[in-house]
């Protein structure tokens, strides 16, 4: 019999976590009894009864296991964290608020049976999802395919399964900066979509905020890409160019009218148009230099303050 381990970072989820427990016990007992299953819910340091919750329901099921960190370290910690911890022949990876609907599952194993050993969910339609969310979500998958080293499928999701292979060579990955479903498309395997519309939140609020999923996208890019730093030299030759045209076209029409008027304004524009172009470059740069002062300092992407239903040591920061 093969194994699935379920990852699953939970940040304030109080009101979802029963509802989720439900749904993945139906997804287990419709697969029985070609499959055993291990949930491993990591508790992301929440703030409310999210944890209490969790030790209730690994009570009355030894199959969910849960790993709370020491604080939120955002959802990647917690999905590294859980794919540190995971021990099933494959893991699916999925968020608590049932915006992956776990009866999705069983459609990503059929794929995975068929000898794919990434197997990721693609959104079709987004419920409740406004018209500038929409935008700025287009937007960032369309930057993310241009300059991602490997491409990333529109409108794919974390939601996914994983092969052992592919979840064990992540975890031998071991940069702080990371953006998983770029990370998913670097290692490889082989890979199928599987389109899922993605539902309301069960439950809860909301922690989407437009700056944070903005600095999130920004972070992402440059931790999957150095496109950025390829655009500062591509600039300064496009400019060089451009100068040099210009200087030869001046040259042209100082031969033959004379020097023109004054032109103060022209070079006054031209000067801060250099320097605002030198300080977006300095802020890319500063950017990657951020990115590598953290990679040099080795800090654990999470620290596990509890284990409930792990017999091992083998989970490592």
């Amino acid at each position: 019999m093969r194994t699935i381990s379920i990852v699953v970072p939970a940040y304030n989820e109080s009101e979802c976590v029963d509802e989720l427990a439900a749904r993945l016990r139906a997804v287990f007992e419709g697969l029985a009894p070609a499959y055993d299953f291990e949930a491993i819910i990591v508790e992301n340091g929440s703030a409310d009864d999210t944890y209490e919750k969790l030790l209730a329901i690994r009570g009355r099921d030894p199959r969910f296991k849960i790993v709370r960190l020491s604080r939120n370290f955002g959802a990647e910690g917690g999905v590294t964290a859980g794919l540190r911890h995971a021990s099933g022949d494959a893991a699916v990876i999925m968020c608590a608020d049932l915006q992956d609907p776990p009866e999705v599952i069983p459609r990503f194993i059929e794929r995975w049976e068929q000898g794919y050993q990434n197997v990721y969910g693609v959104v079709t339609r987004r419920a409740g999802e406004g018209l500038v969310r929409r935008a700025a979500t287009g937007v960032f998958y369309w930057l993310i395919d241009k300059l991602s080293d490997r491409p990333v499928p529109r409108n794919v999701s974390d939601f996914r399964l994983v092969d052992r292979r592919a979840y064990e060579a992540l975890n031998r990955m071991h940069e702080r900066n990371r953006m998983m479903r770029t990370m998913w498309g670097w290692i490889g395997f082989t890979s199928a979509p599987v389109e899922h519309v993605r539902p309301r939140r069960h439950g809860g609020k909301s922690t989407y905020a437009f700056a944070r999923n903005v600095r999130f996208a920004l972070n992402g890019i440059l931790a999957s890409s150095v496109a950025p730093l390829k655009l500062i030299p591509l600039f300064g030759i496009t400019l060089a160019g451009m100068s040099f045209v210009t200087v030869v076209g001046l040259a042209i029409v100082w031969v033959r009218f004379g020097v023109p008027f004054a032109g103060y304004g022209t070079i006054v524009a031209l000067i801060l148009l250099m320097f605002g172009l030198v300080f977006l470059f300095l802020g890319i740069i500063s950017e990657y230099v951020g990115m590598i002062f953290e990679e040099v300092r080795a800090r654990p992407s999470f620290i596990v303050a509890a284990e409930h239903g792990f017999d091992d040591d083998r989970a490592r920061p």
